[in-house]
């Protein structure tokens, strides 16, 4: 699978980089950095630092430096202020590429149809920016596999949007508007279900090598901010789930439904809104949510135990 990867590192998009690097069957072709877990330019620059500890050398381009309505709110709170659990290190060898990762997104879209898959594992702004520039783009692309959204849970930055769709409600709103033929949407509802518990830090504590090592000063800094929400030792795995199902779908169950956000809700804004009643909606009165778009494909549980094998396997090398 060839991959254009959006993302906000962040720890957790820093494990999926090191996920997909020991995937035979994975390709990096471009990342694009995106506002979210840390300002743009700094996930960047952990893109690439990240890259080069697993040896690959895609481009990295600097994406959108802010939501589309909204101004720019980050998550130092949970990954540390470089964004890294403090784990940085030394700047990067390699520089970003030119252009903006919207650009880029439609560049290789254009030039590869039916080709690339994209996986999204921050705010949408960029892949929002991309149909604008490219209507088209839903047909140009294999696949798109997004981490973001709460449809049957609760948020998590507030009691009903998670971050990523939170943090740029309307970029997100576009995408899932978009009409993409095949968009696979790994929410909360999926991945609060992985969920790495201490015996499991504990295994991968124990291995060595720089990948390893690495890892473990990451989660070291996360597992303690998740160990203080939940009063246990663990952490949850959003964005390496994401990575796991676009390259294995058979780890997940899904429920296909057209989906909307909400924009101007006073406690709700950034909430994805669908219609859940279980009967045919002709029974009901009907409703705009998602009317007329394009069912996405909503991940709703979760093979964990192999997931978690996949990952610990794929940080051990």
């Amino acid at each position: 699978m060839r991959i254009i990867l959006d993302t906000d590192p962040g720890v957790d998009d820093a494990l999926a980089i090191m996920y997909l690097a020991a995937q035979s069957d994975a390709e990096i072709v471009a990342v694009g950095s995106v506002h979210g877990n840390v300002p743009a330019p700094l996930g960047a620059l952990n893109a690439l630092r990240v890259l080069e500890l697993v040896g690959l050398n895609p481009p990295v381009t600097v994406g959108a430096a802010r939501p589309l309505a909204q101004p720019l709110q980050t998550a130092e709170f949970v990954h540390g202020d470089d964004g890294l659990g403090g784990h940085a290190g030394d700047p990067p060898t390699g520089t970003v590429a030119p252009g903006s990762a919207a650009e880029q997104i439609v560049r290789l879209a254009r030039a590869n149809p039916g080709e690339l898959t994209l996986l999204a594992l921050g705010p949408l702004t960029n892949v929002a920016l991309a149909v604008l520039l490219e209507p088209d783009l839903p047909n140009l692309l294999r696949s798109v596999v997004v981490m973001g959204g709460a449809v049957t849970v609760p948020g998590n930055i507030t009691p009903y949007a998670d971050a990523n769709f939170y943090h740029d409600p309307e970029a997100a709103d576009l995408v899932l508007g978009a009409g993409f033929p095949d968009l696979i949407l790994v929410g909360l509802d999926a991945t609060e279900q992985a969920r790495a518990g201490s015996e499991w830090l504990a295994s991968l504590a124990a291995a060595e090598g720089p990948r390893a090592s690495f890892a473990n000063k990451l989660l070291d800094h996360y597992a303690r901010f998740y160990s203080n929400m939940f009063g246990e030792h663990s952490c949850t795995l959003h964005d390496p789930l994401a990575a796991a199902i676009m390259l294995d779908q058979k780890l997940a169950g899904y429920r296909e439904m057209p989906l909307s956000i909400e924009l101007n809700g006073t406690h709700t804004r950034g909430q994805v809104v669908s219609d859940l009643r279980l009967i045919s909606s002709d029974a009901y009165i009907t409703t705009s949510a998602g009317a007329g778009r394009v069912p996405v494909k909503v991940v709703e549980t979760v093979d964990v135990p192999t997931f978690l094998d996949q990952m610990l396997k794929a940080l051990q090398l």
